[in-house]
Protein backbone atom coordinates (compact mmCIF):
# COMPACT_ATOMS: atom_id res chain seq x y z
CA UNK A 1 0.00 0.00 0.00
CA UNK A 2 1.18 3.50 -0.69
CA UNK A 3 0.27 6.29 1.59
CA UNK A 4 -1.42 9.16 -0.18
CA UNK A 5 -2.46 11.48 1.69
CA UNK A 6 -1.88 15.97 1.48
CA UNK A 7 0.87 17.35 3.70
CA UNK A 8 -1.04 19.53 6.36
CA UNK A 9 1.04 21.25 9.52
CA UNK A 10 4.26 22.74 10.36
CA UNK A 11 5.87 22.63 7.06
CA UNK A 12 8.95 20.71 9.01
CA UNK A 13 7.37 17.29 8.39
CA UNK A 14 9.64 14.38 6.74
CA UNK A 15 6.16 12.77 5.46
CA UNK A 16 3.28 15.19 5.80
CA UNK A 17 0.79 12.36 6.92
CA UNK A 18 -2.56 14.27 7.18
CA UNK A 19 -5.13 16.07 5.95
CA UNK A 20 -5.83 17.61 9.24
CA UNK A 21 -6.62 14.64 11.13
CA UNK A 22 -9.09 14.42 13.98
CA UNK A 23 -7.10 15.70 16.97
CA UNK A 24 -4.54 17.88 14.89
CA UNK A 25 -2.79 18.54 11.76
CA UNK A 26 -0.76 15.41 12.45
CA UNK A 27 2.64 14.47 10.57
CA UNK A 28 5.31 12.50 11.27
CA UNK A 29 7.95 15.35 13.27
CA UNK A 30 11.62 15.53 11.77
CA UNK A 31 14.63 15.53 14.35
CA UNK A 32 16.20 18.98 13.57
CA UNK A 33 16.13 22.32 14.69
CA UNK A 34 13.10 24.74 14.40
CA UNK A 35 12.75 27.83 12.23
CA UNK A 36 10.43 30.25 11.78
CA UNK A 37 10.53 31.37 7.89
CA UNK A 38 10.67 35.28 6.82
CA UNK A 39 7.35 33.93 5.08
CA UNK A 40 6.04 33.26 7.99
CA UNK A 41 6.25 36.76 9.61
CA UNK A 42 3.28 39.04 9.53
CA UNK A 43 2.66 41.53 6.31
CA UNK A 44 0.74 44.25 5.59
CA UNK A 45 -2.61 43.51 3.44
CA UNK A 46 -5.67 45.84 3.32
CA UNK A 47 -7.77 42.85 2.47
CA UNK A 48 -7.31 40.74 5.66
CA UNK A 49 -7.51 43.74 8.14
CA UNK A 50 -11.25 44.30 6.63
CA UNK A 51 -11.84 40.63 7.03
CA UNK A 52 -10.64 41.07 11.33
CA UNK A 53 -12.78 44.28 11.47
CA UNK A 54 -15.92 42.32 10.18
CA UNK A 55 -14.36 39.00 12.37
CA UNK A 56 -14.33 41.50 15.45
CA UNK A 57 -17.86 42.68 14.70
CA UNK A 58 -19.05 39.29 14.65
CA UNK A 59 -17.28 37.87 17.69
CA UNK A 60 -19.97 38.64 19.97
CA UNK A 61 -22.45 35.88 18.34
CA UNK A 62 -19.31 33.36 19.28
CA UNK A 63 -19.52 34.50 22.72
CA UNK A 64 -16.18 36.07 22.74
CA UNK A 65 -15.77 39.52 24.92
CA UNK A 66 -14.09 42.36 23.20
CA UNK A 67 -10.97 42.33 25.29
CA UNK A 68 -10.31 38.86 24.50
CA UNK A 69 -10.76 39.66 20.89
CA UNK A 70 -8.64 42.64 21.14
CA UNK A 71 -5.82 41.50 23.08
CA UNK A 72 -5.75 38.27 20.49
CA UNK A 73 -5.27 40.60 17.21
CA UNK A 74 -2.99 42.85 19.02
CA UNK A 75 0.21 41.50 17.66
CA UNK A 76 -1.65 39.20 15.40
CA UNK A 77 -1.36 39.94 11.22
CA UNK A 78 -1.25 38.14 7.75
CA UNK A 79 0.76 35.28 6.96
CA UNK A 80 1.57 34.80 2.87
CA UNK A 81 3.82 31.73 3.98
CA UNK A 82 0.47 29.97 5.66
CA UNK A 83 -1.84 30.40 2.71
CA UNK A 84 1.18 29.24 -0.14
CA UNK A 85 1.89 25.90 2.01
CA UNK A 86 -2.37 25.66 2.07
CA UNK A 87 -2.20 25.88 -1.90
CA UNK A 88 0.88 23.54 -2.44
CA UNK A 89 -0.10 20.74 -0.48
CA UNK A 90 0.98 17.82 -3.10
CA UNK A 91 0.16 14.26 -2.93
CA UNK A 92 2.49 12.23 -1.29
CA UNK A 93 3.19 8.66 -1.68
CA UNK A 94 5.50 6.72 0.80
CA UNK A 95 5.61 2.59 0.73
CA UNK A 96 5.07 1.66 4.47
CA UNK A 97 8.31 0.11 4.96
CA UNK A 98 9.87 3.92 3.99
CA UNK A 99 7.57 5.54 6.47
CA UNK A 100 8.05 3.12 9.14
CA UNK A 101 12.17 3.44 8.59
CA UNK A 102 11.20 7.15 9.74
CA UNK A 103 8.73 6.95 12.37
CA UNK A 104 10.52 3.78 13.78
CA UNK A 105 14.11 4.73 13.38
CA UNK A 106 16.58 4.18 16.13
CA UNK A 107 17.06 7.61 16.61
CA UNK A 108 13.25 8.03 17.40
CA UNK A 109 13.43 4.75 19.42
CA UNK A 110 16.33 5.74 21.56
CA UNK A 111 14.78 9.04 22.44
CA UNK A 112 11.53 7.82 23.38
CA UNK A 113 12.98 5.47 25.40
CA UNK A 114 14.52 8.07 27.01
CA UNK A 115 11.96 10.22 27.06
CA UNK A 116 10.10 7.22 28.92
CA UNK A 117 12.09 6.56 31.67
CA UNK A 118 12.36 10.54 32.36
CA UNK A 119 8.64 10.91 32.18
CA UNK A 120 8.09 7.18 33.65
CA UNK A 121 5.92 8.51 37.04
CA UNK A 122 3.48 10.66 34.59
CA UNK A 123 3.11 8.60 31.79
CA UNK A 124 2.43 5.39 34.82
CA UNK A 125 -0.26 7.94 36.15
CA UNK A 126 -1.80 8.87 32.94
CA UNK A 127 -2.40 5.11 32.41
CA UNK A 128 -4.03 4.30 35.23
CA UNK A 129 -6.14 7.36 35.22
CA UNK A 130 -6.94 7.26 31.34
CA UNK A 131 -6.41 3.22 30.73
CA UNK A 132 -4.21 3.74 27.69
CA UNK A 133 -0.64 1.82 27.56
CA UNK A 134 1.68 4.53 28.56
CA UNK A 135 4.13 3.53 25.88
CA UNK A 136 1.31 4.61 23.46
CA UNK A 137 1.11 7.81 24.76
CA UNK A 138 4.80 8.50 24.37
CA UNK A 139 4.81 6.99 20.80
CA UNK A 140 1.91 9.83 19.52
CA UNK A 141 4.41 12.14 21.62
CA UNK A 142 7.54 10.79 19.58
CA UNK A 143 5.82 11.19 15.75
CA UNK A 144 3.74 14.64 16.11
CA UNK A 145 6.90 17.03 17.92
CA UNK A 146 9.69 14.65 18.39
CA UNK A 147 9.18 14.38 22.21
CA UNK A 148 8.22 18.48 22.21
CA UNK A 149 10.95 19.04 20.39
CA UNK A 150 9.23 20.21 17.10
CA UNK A 151 5.90 21.65 18.46
CA UNK A 152 5.93 24.95 15.98
CA UNK A 153 6.56 28.33 16.60
CA UNK A 154 4.03 30.29 14.11
CA UNK A 155 1.03 32.83 15.79
CA UNK A 156 -1.74 30.00 16.02
CA UNK A 157 -4.53 33.59 15.96
CA UNK A 158 -2.29 34.98 12.73
CA UNK A 159 -1.99 31.42 11.38
CA UNK A 160 -6.00 30.24 11.86
CA UNK A 161 -7.27 33.59 10.61
CA UNK A 162 -5.37 33.81 7.70
CA UNK A 163 -6.50 30.67 6.43
CA UNK A 164 -10.14 32.02 7.22
CA UNK A 165 -9.59 35.22 5.76
CA UNK A 166 -7.86 33.68 2.29
CA UNK A 167 -11.31 31.25 1.99
CA UNK A 168 -10.39 28.02 0.60
CA UNK A 169 -11.32 26.69 3.58
CA UNK A 170 -12.62 29.70 5.32
CA UNK A 171 -15.23 28.01 7.66
CA UNK A 172 -13.40 25.32 8.96
CA UNK A 173 -10.51 27.39 9.64
CA UNK A 174 -13.47 29.86 11.24
CA UNK A 175 -14.09 27.43 13.68
CA UNK A 176 -10.35 26.67 14.36
CA UNK A 177 -9.97 30.42 14.78
CA UNK A 178 -13.05 31.26 16.83
CA UNK A 179 -11.81 27.82 19.24
CA UNK A 180 -8.07 28.89 19.81
CA UNK A 181 -9.56 32.74 20.86
CA UNK A 182 -11.76 30.71 23.65
CA UNK A 183 -9.05 29.37 25.06
CA UNK A 184 -7.45 32.48 25.55
CA UNK A 185 -10.90 33.65 27.03
CA UNK A 186 -10.87 30.90 29.23
CA UNK A 187 -7.07 31.92 30.60
CA UNK A 188 -5.45 28.32 29.23
CA UNK A 189 -2.58 30.34 27.74
CA UNK A 190 -1.79 33.70 26.50
CA UNK A 191 -1.63 34.97 22.73
CA UNK A 192 2.26 34.98 22.94
CA UNK A 193 2.55 31.70 24.03
CA UNK A 194 -0.26 29.79 21.35
CA UNK A 195 2.22 28.54 18.63
CA UNK A 196 1.63 25.69 16.56
CA UNK A 197 2.16 24.89 13.10
CA UNK A 198 1.17 27.09 9.80
CA UNK A 199 -2.35 25.02 10.36
CA UNK A 200 -2.84 25.80 13.63
CA UNK A 201 -1.75 22.44 15.13
CA UNK A 202 -0.74 23.45 19.20
CA UNK A 203 1.22 21.76 21.62
CA UNK A 204 3.53 18.48 22.04
CA UNK A 205 0.56 16.28 20.47
CA UNK A 206 -0.49 18.75 18.00
CA UNK A 207 -4.07 19.36 18.97
CA UNK A 208 -6.46 21.75 16.57
CA UNK A 209 -7.78 24.50 18.90
CA UNK A 210 -11.50 22.53 18.43
CA UNK A 211 -10.05 19.39 19.75
CA UNK A 212 -8.13 21.32 22.26
CA UNK A 213 -12.01 22.74 23.51
CA UNK A 214 -13.15 19.14 23.41
CA UNK A 215 -10.44 16.51 25.07
CA UNK A 216 -7.27 18.68 26.46
CA UNK A 217 -7.14 17.86 30.41
CA UNK A 218 -5.49 19.73 33.24
CA UNK A 219 -3.49 17.01 34.82
CA UNK A 220 -1.14 19.19 36.74
CA UNK A 221 -4.03 20.89 38.99
CA UNK A 222 -2.89 24.16 38.00
CA UNK A 223 -6.28 25.27 36.50
CA UNK A 224 -4.92 25.85 32.95
CA UNK A 225 -4.91 22.34 30.10
CA UNK A 226 -1.21 23.62 29.20
CA UNK A 227 0.20 21.84 26.28
CA UNK A 228 1.95 24.37 25.18
CA UNK A 229 5.00 24.83 27.74
CA UNK A 230 7.77 22.86 28.52
CA UNK A 231 6.18 20.51 30.69
CA UNK A 232 4.34 17.63 28.95
CA UNK A 233 2.14 16.60 31.59
CA UNK A 234 -1.09 17.78 30.44
CA UNK A 235 -0.61 17.79 26.64
CA UNK A 236 0.29 14.24 27.52
CA UNK A 237 -2.83 13.67 29.11
CA UNK A 238 -5.12 15.31 27.06
CA UNK A 239 -3.59 12.75 24.28
CA UNK A 240 -4.32 10.09 26.82
CA UNK A 241 -8.07 11.61 27.47
CA UNK A 242 -8.50 11.20 23.60
CA UNK A 243 -7.91 7.91 23.45
CA UNK A 244 -9.65 6.87 25.37
CA UNK A 245 -12.85 8.75 24.34
CA UNK A 246 -12.09 7.17 21.25
CA UNK A 247 -12.99 3.67 22.27
CA UNK A 248 -9.43 2.56 23.72
CA UNK A 249 -9.48 -0.19 25.55
CA UNK A 250 -7.56 -0.95 29.15
CA UNK A 251 -5.71 -3.71 29.11
CA UNK A 252 -5.83 -4.52 25.50
CA UNK A 253 -2.87 -4.31 22.98
CA UNK A 254 -3.27 -2.44 20.12
CA UNK A 255 -1.67 -5.75 17.88
CA UNK A 256 1.61 -6.74 16.95
CA UNK A 257 2.83 -9.00 13.63
CA UNK A 258 1.53 -11.69 12.47
CA UNK A 259 3.10 -14.97 14.28
CA UNK A 260 4.95 -12.91 17.15
CA UNK A 261 3.26 -13.24 19.37
CA UNK A 262 0.60 -11.01 18.05
CA UNK A 263 -3.09 -11.09 20.24
CA UNK A 264 -6.04 -12.70 18.25
CA UNK A 265 -7.96 -9.81 15.64
CA UNK A 266 -8.09 -8.53 12.15
CA UNK A 267 -5.18 -9.53 9.56
CA UNK A 268 -3.92 -6.53 7.73
CA UNK A 269 -1.17 -6.02 5.15
CA UNK A 270 -0.56 -2.50 3.89
CA UNK A 271 2.46 -3.22 1.82
CA UNK A 272 2.03 -6.24 -0.66
CA UNK A 273 4.86 -8.46 -0.08
CA UNK A 274 5.63 -6.96 3.77
CA UNK A 275 4.35 -8.16 6.96
CA UNK A 276 1.00 -8.87 8.06
CA UNK A 277 -0.04 -7.25 11.14
CA UNK A 278 -2.89 -8.69 13.78
CA UNK A 279 -4.85 -5.59 14.95
CA UNK A 280 -7.29 -5.05 17.71
CA UNK A 281 -9.98 -2.81 18.46
CA UNK A 282 -7.55 -0.25 20.00
CA UNK A 283 -5.86 0.21 16.67
CA UNK A 284 -9.05 1.33 15.30
CA UNK A 285 -8.87 4.25 18.53
CA UNK A 286 -5.30 5.24 17.10
CA UNK A 287 -6.62 5.69 13.80
CA UNK A 288 -9.32 7.70 15.35
CA UNK A 289 -5.95 9.99 15.71
CA UNK A 290 -4.88 10.05 12.08
CA UNK A 291 -7.13 7.91 9.69
CA UNK A 292 -4.51 6.13 8.47
CA UNK A 293 -3.15 2.55 8.93
CA UNK A 294 0.46 3.49 8.29
CA UNK A 295 0.09 6.42 11.11
CA UNK A 296 -1.13 3.98 13.60
CA UNK A 297 1.25 1.26 12.99
CA UNK A 298 3.75 3.84 13.19
CA UNK A 299 2.74 4.30 16.49
CA UNK A 300 2.22 0.74 17.96
CA UNK A 301 5.14 0.19 16.85
CA UNK A 302 6.97 2.78 18.05
CA UNK A 303 5.93 2.25 21.68
CA UNK A 304 6.91 -1.48 21.45
CA UNK A 305 10.05 -0.69 21.06
CA UNK A 306 10.32 2.10 23.25
CA UNK A 307 8.96 -0.61 25.74
CA UNK A 308 11.68 -2.43 24.73
CA UNK A 309 10.91 -4.97 21.69
CA UNK A 310 13.17 -5.65 18.87
CA UNK A 311 12.45 -4.89 14.94
CA UNK A 312 10.00 -6.37 13.21
CA UNK A 313 10.88 -9.86 11.72
CA UNK A 314 9.52 -10.33 8.42
CA UNK A 315 10.84 -8.56 5.25
CA UNK A 316 10.10 -6.29 2.66
CA UNK A 317 9.66 -6.96 -0.91
CA UNK A 318 12.22 -4.94 -3.22
CA UNK A 319 10.96 -1.78 -4.14
CA UNK A 320 9.89 -0.56 -8.45
CA UNK A 321 14.19 -0.66 -8.70
CA UNK A 322 14.27 -4.14 -7.60
CA UNK A 323 16.17 -2.53 -4.33
CA UNK A 324 16.39 -3.62 -0.55
CA UNK A 325 16.50 -1.32 2.07
CA UNK A 326 20.04 -2.67 2.18
CA UNK A 327 20.92 -1.66 -0.78
CA UNK A 328 19.23 1.71 -0.60
CA UNK A 329 21.18 2.51 2.41
CA UNK A 330 24.01 0.92 0.58
CA UNK A 331 23.61 3.46 -1.81
CA UNK A 332 23.42 6.70 0.27
CA UNK A 333 26.48 5.13 2.52
CA UNK A 334 28.89 5.20 -0.60
CA UNK A 335 27.61 8.18 -2.05
CA UNK A 336 28.38 9.71 1.37
CA UNK A 337 31.67 8.20 1.58
CA UNK A 338 32.06 9.75 -2.11
CA UNK A 339 31.27 13.78 -0.54
CA UNK A 340 27.70 13.76 -1.80
CA UNK A 341 25.38 14.43 0.91
CA UNK A 342 22.04 12.46 0.97
CA UNK A 343 20.96 13.62 4.68
CA UNK A 344 21.38 10.26 6.54
CA UNK A 345 21.52 6.40 5.36
CA UNK A 346 18.21 5.48 6.40
CA UNK A 347 17.06 3.34 3.25
CA UNK A 348 14.22 6.50 2.31
CA UNK A 349 15.01 7.61 -0.98
CA UNK A 350 14.14 11.53 -0.78
CA UNK A 351 14.94 14.74 -2.38
CA UNK A 352 18.36 14.77 -0.97
CA UNK A 353 19.03 11.39 -2.10
CA UNK A 354 18.35 12.28 -5.15
CA UNK A 355 20.16 15.22 -5.52
CA UNK A 356 23.34 13.39 -4.44
CA UNK A 357 22.34 10.81 -6.98
CA UNK A 358 22.19 13.91 -9.42
CA UNK A 359 25.40 15.70 -8.56
CA UNK A 360 27.65 12.12 -8.95
CA UNK A 361 26.09 11.66 -12.27
CA UNK A 362 26.43 15.35 -13.67
CA UNK A 363 30.90 14.73 -12.50
CA UNK A 364 30.93 11.77 -14.72
CA UNK A 365 29.16 13.17 -17.51
CA UNK A 366 26.12 11.11 -16.96
CA UNK A 367 22.66 11.18 -17.91
CA UNK A 368 20.97 13.02 -15.19
CA UNK A 369 18.28 11.28 -13.65
CA UNK A 370 18.75 11.38 -9.92
CA UNK A 371 16.74 7.73 -10.24
CA UNK A 372 18.64 5.12 -7.64
CA UNK A 373 19.35 1.39 -9.05
CA UNK A 374 21.04 -1.48 -8.87
CA UNK A 375 23.65 -0.50 -11.69
CA UNK A 376 23.93 2.96 -9.79
CA UNK A 377 25.14 1.29 -6.67
CA UNK A 378 27.58 -0.95 -8.21
CA UNK A 379 29.19 1.68 -10.09
CA UNK A 380 29.68 3.59 -6.74
CA UNK A 381 32.04 0.98 -5.72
Amino acid sequence: MMISRRTFGLGLALTGLAACATPGATRLASSGPATLAEDLRPVANPGYDAWVAAFRGRAGQYGLNDATVASAFRGAGYLPGVVTRDRNQTEFKRSLEDYLSIAVSDERVAKGRAAFAAHRATLSALEARFGVDATIIAAIWGLESYYGERRGDVPVISATSTLAYDGRRGAFFESQLVAALKILQNGDTTPASMTGSWAGAMGHTQFIPTTYLAHAVDFTGDGRRDIWSDDPTDALASTANYLAQSGWRRGQRWGGEAGAGAPAGSAIQPQAGGPVFSVTGNFGAIKRYNNSDSYALGVGLLADRIGGAGPLRASFPPDANGMTKADRIALQQRLTALGYDTGGADGVIGARTRDAIRAWQASRRLPVTGEPSLALLRSLG
